[in-house]
């Protein structure tokens, strides 16, 4: 089973950036589609990025395009967000997800591998 970890939240104020990290500990990482996926309090889960398994080919959801980048450093076994330009908005907890590819991704709990989420707080 693989075990996901996310770290790099915070509370930060409104303009600041954050940096989120995700850890999974199966090897199978290297061959693995990743997912970034955030709730937000009494709201849906959201999907925010994917990434395919060499790291080229990355995907946004409209709120995050020109804001996030999503990365991964297969040597490390780590995927991560970089959010810039924080907004009020943007306050969620934020899942990696491991799941199979797909081109409409709709998170679903119970579907892939999940984090336990690392909150992100964005306020003056």
């Amino acid at each position: 089973e693989v075990q996901l970890a996310e770290s790099g939240g915070g509370l930060v104020q409104p303009g600041e950036s954050l940096r989120l990290s995700c850890a999974h500990s199966g090897p199978t990482f290297s061959s693995d589609w990743m997912y970034w996926v955030r709730q937000a309090p009494r709201k849906e889960l959201e999907w925010v990025s994917t990434i395919n398994s060499g790291g080229y080919i990355t995907f946004y959801a409209d709120f995050a395009k020109s804001r996030f980048t999503m990365s991964r450093d297969n040597a490390k076994n780590t995927v991560y967000l970089q959010m810039n330009s924080l907004k009020p908005e943007d306050t969620a907890r934020y899942y990696c997800v491991r799941d199979t590819y797909y081109s409409d991704y709709v998170p679903r709990r119970g579907r892939g591998d999940w984090g336990q989420g690392t909150q992100v707080t964005v306020s003056s």
